[in-house]
């Protein structure tokens, strides 16, 4: 994983943001926030099981999905099922450990 700090890149709610290989971060006390840094692993290993474009795209429709569904872009963006099963798991520093393949499945 590279990480690169830069809060320009960034919406200004979020702190961090995973573009496979790259980790965007906000500032550099983030890097060694471990429960943030799981966060994102926990994407990395999405982006991986999903060979990347398809991480990307299923998370685009489901995004609009959820927008539909809630009409409210923070609340569609939590309940996406990648970042459901990242803010779930984000404590447990051994979960990719033990994580099952498409584990973010039982997220949706």
């Amino acid at each position: 994983m590279i990480v690169l700090v830069n809060r320009f890149l960034l919406r200004k709610n979020f702190d961090g943001i995973t573009l496979w290989p790259i980790l965007i971060v906000r500032n550099s006390e983030l890097k060694d926030n471990k429960i943030f840094m799981n966060h994102e692993r926990i994407h990395l290993r999405q982006h991986l099981e999903m060979l990347v474009v398809f991480y990307y795209l299923w998370y685009g429709i489901e995004y609009l999905i959820r927008l539909i569904q809630f009409c409210d872009s923070r609340q569609a963006y939590r309940n996406i099922s990648f970042e459901r099963e990242a803010y779930a798991n984000e404590k447990d520093l051994d979960y990719l450990k033990k994580r099952p393949f498409w584990s973010f499945k039982g997220y949706l």
